[in-house]
């Protein structure tokens, strides 16, 4: 293939390598250069032109694209028209896309002309998703690279595995402490990562944490004739020997594996009974969030085997990072019985500037100092303990709260702004507080009642970390947060807010609304103060 640049009179039968604007001008690239464009471009004042000009031995980068996807996709897949290069394969129908990755890696290996990616092997597709693309990366290709390529595949290289909508049984064992509320929401849960496929619970049995319990509840589900069977624990499985595997043997099953090397999903058994696959359940699968125990489940509900070479290969790319909703499996049933705990840390170290001289949090409202009525909101609620960081006229504050059963923590950066006092705050959290909601000195609508909410509201096991009130649409304060995003907060600046950490875990927020403006409305001039004279909660 030539490709240089030349003048617009040899450009004829070539096609255009960049894209050129010039006055009304506009000649996209790739476009093939005839004799309209070549006036069009005399016209323009352009003399020199970037070409590809194509040899014998060469072949168009959309046909060679289009070749090339039509022999790599199996059943189950459909082929695009290519353009510019790039041939997509769809997905004909919800399932998992089953990959050959070595012939995968053979194509990719001819030349750096031919290029095929695909989404992760048995990564599941809705239908119409799209799950590989074949990319020529030059204007064409050498019809010996793309022969080379044709053999390597030898025919097709991906297929997809369609979902079908099987059956599926759900025993869930019990022990004390372990809420019903904690079983409920697992299966709500469950039904969720079924509903892509179309299968449906059918058996819902919930019996004591023992292997003849559990026994007994296989074999009543196997007369139902489940198309899988799986198991949620309310303790997490520890060993071979332990409840749910020495049930699934003493009913007549065989455990094909335990243990998995993917993170969140260690505890994963896989096994068998009457001929169907049963699963023992990780922790991780009561929450919502992708782990190891969704990468089997899905590939089950194609009806695809999971051997133990499967499990064991699932290493590389296991450690699944940036999962914050991963509960903790062990901790479930003593965090169950007595709620998680969670603190409050109201914010009073700021220096009003906007007030244009008093410190706002120390005004009065309804014979009340501002920074009082927040405190003793938070003191009202059910979080605890309370921590009042101050900074600016801190001894001022401290005497606004005598009496209060508060701890002071005092911020000497609060200059720097409000990202000092929330580290303050958070640093000096005990460690046994399982969230912190942030509130702030000068929002005295906030009540003890919508704390509440927030904290009822907050569930890890369901991923629900990230706990706001909410108007309209509009996200206002306080907001509630999970131990596991303290160390994001202490990396905030300035006067920025976590708007930045609210976006990357969007996935763990949740909005409780409220009707009124007690989430948004903050004291910030005198003005603002006067108009709330017989409003404080």
């Amino acid at each position: 293939m030539f490709f240089g640049s030349v003048p617009i009179e040899a450009a004829l039968g070539g096609v255009a390598v960049h894209t050129l604007r010039q006055g009304d001008l506009v000649l996209k690239k790739g476009t093939p250069i005839g004799e309209t464009e070549i006036a069009a471009l005399r016209t323009a004042g352009i003399s020199q032109i970037v070409i590809a000009r194509l040899a014998p031995e060469d072949v168009g980068e959309d046909e060679a694209a289009s070749w090339l996807a039509a022999l790599i996709a199996g059943p189950g897949l459909r082929v695009e028209a290519a353009f510019t290069g790039r041939a997509n394969i769809f997905a004909e129908r919800a399932g998992v896309l089953v990959v050959d990755r070595a012939r995968v890696d053979a194509i990719n290996a001819i030349d750096e002309s031919i290029t095929l990616a695909t989404v992760p092997a048995f990564a599941a597709a809705a239908d119409g998703a799209m799950v590989a693309t074949v990319k020529m990366i030059p204007f064409a290709v050498e019809r010996r690279h793309l022969e080379a390529a044709f053999e390597a595949a030898g025919g097709p290289v991906l297929s997809l595995a369609p979902f079908a909508p099987l059956r599926i049984a759900a025993i869930s064992t019990r022990l004390p402490g372990l809420k019903e509320s904690v079983i409920n929401k697992t299966l709500r849960v469950l039904e969720s990562r079924l509903a892509p496929a179309g299968a449906t619970i059918v058996a819902d049995r919930r019996v004591a944490h023992s292997d003849p319990a559990i026994a007994a509840a296989l074999a009543e589900v196997q007369a139902l004739q489940p198309d899988i069977t799986i198991i949620f624990g309310a303790s997490a499985i520890a060993d071979r020997r332990d409840a749910i595997p020495a049930a699934i043997l003493a009913a007549g099953g065989r455990i094909e594996h335990f243990g998995m090397p993917v993170d969140p999903g260690n505890l994963l058994l896989i096994g068998e009974l009457a001929g169907r696959p049963v699963l023992g359940a990780p922790g991780c699968a009561r929450s919502p969030r992708e782990n190891g125990f969704d990468w089997v489940l899905q590939r089950l509900l194609a009806g695809l085997e999971v051997r133990r070479s499967d499990v064991t290969n699932l290493g590389v790319g296991g450690l699944l990072m940036e999962i914050p909703t991963r509960p903790q499996p062990r901790a479930l049933p003593v965090e169950a019985e007595a709620g998680p705990a969670v603190a409050a840390i109201v914010l009073a170290a700021g220096r009003s500037t906007r007030m244009g001289g008093p410190n706002k949090l120390l005004q009065p409202l309804a014979g009340r100092p501002l920074v009082r009525i927040a405190a003793e909101a938070a003191l009202a609620s059910r979080a605890a303990p309370v921590l009042v960081v101050t900074g600016h006229q801190a001894d001022a504050v401290k005497e606004a709260l005598q009496g209060l059963d508060v701890t002071f923590v005092h911020n000497p950066d609060f200059a720097e702004g409000l990202s000092t006092s929330v580290r303050s705050g958070i640093t000096a959290l005990p460690a046994s507080v399982d969230a912190a909601v942030i509130c702030l000195g000068d929002m005295p609508l906030v009540n003890a009642g919508l704390i509440d909410r927030l904290i009822e509201a907050f569930d890890p096991q369901t991923g629900a970390l990230i706990v706001l009130p909410s108007k309209d649409g509009q996200r206002g304060n306080p907001v509630l947060w999970a131990r596991r995003f303290f160390d994001d907060l202490k990396t905030l600046s300035g006067d920025s807010g976590a708007r930045q950490i609210l976006k990357n875990h969007a996935d763990g927020v949740v909005e409780v609304p409220v009707a009124d403006d007690s989430s948004s409305l903050d004291v910030d001039t005198p003005e603002v103060l006067a108009s709330l004279s017989g409003s404080a909660p």
